[in-house]
């Protein structure tokens, strides 16, 4: 059964017949299901007029236990984005209620973002049918092929780091 990566392995082999293009399966069909999923994914969090990157935040607040807080340099090292883009979760969670910023209690000048109430009850609303559409979207394959695929991706992620650049 073939597909559009082996299209654009044979189109690259007719072209550059002395290059062995074998990663390209690997890596092309790994971006392609990158895209894939997080289209998905986000066209189920939209459901709950939430996008990704606010569920991000959220989820990552939820699963640091109680008092579901954490300050924002802790949010960017978990998420790996830059600063400017967790500020901008965080303002557009805030705006909506989900979460809200807290002064530390050692320094004020160290802030707290915590989820409210109202960002809690959302997330574990949230999480049982978002794991169900995860086991959905898997459902090409068995249990254990699945974990299979995770022991390798991980081993893959170790070996080339785990940290985007960006």
């Amino acid at each position: 059964m073939s597909d559009a990566v082996d299209a654009v392995r044979e189109a690259w082999s007719r072209e550059r017949p002395d290059v062995d293009n074998w990663p390209v399966g690997v890596i092309g069909r790994t971006q392609r299901l990158a895209r894939v999923l997080e289209d998905e994914l986000q066209s189920f969090f939209s459901r709950y007029d939430l996008d990704t990157s606010e569920v991000d935040v959220l989820f990552t607040l939820r699963r640091s236990g109680a008092p579901y807080e954490l300050t924002p340099t802790q949010l960017v090292k978990s998420l790996m984005v830059t600063s400017g883009a967790v500020t901008k979760r965080i303002n557009r969670l805030e705006a909506r209620k989900f979460v809200e910023r807290i002064p530390g209690t050692r320094d004020g000048r160290i802030v707290q973002v915590r989820l409210t109430g109202h960002g809690l009850t959302t997330v574990d609303q949230l999480f049982a049918p978002h794991i169900a559409n995860e086991v959905r979207l898997l459902g090409g394959l068995d249990r254990d092929k699945l974990d299979q695929l995770a022991d390798l991706l991980r081993t893959l992620l170790k070996a080339i780091g785990d940290t985007p650049r960006r």
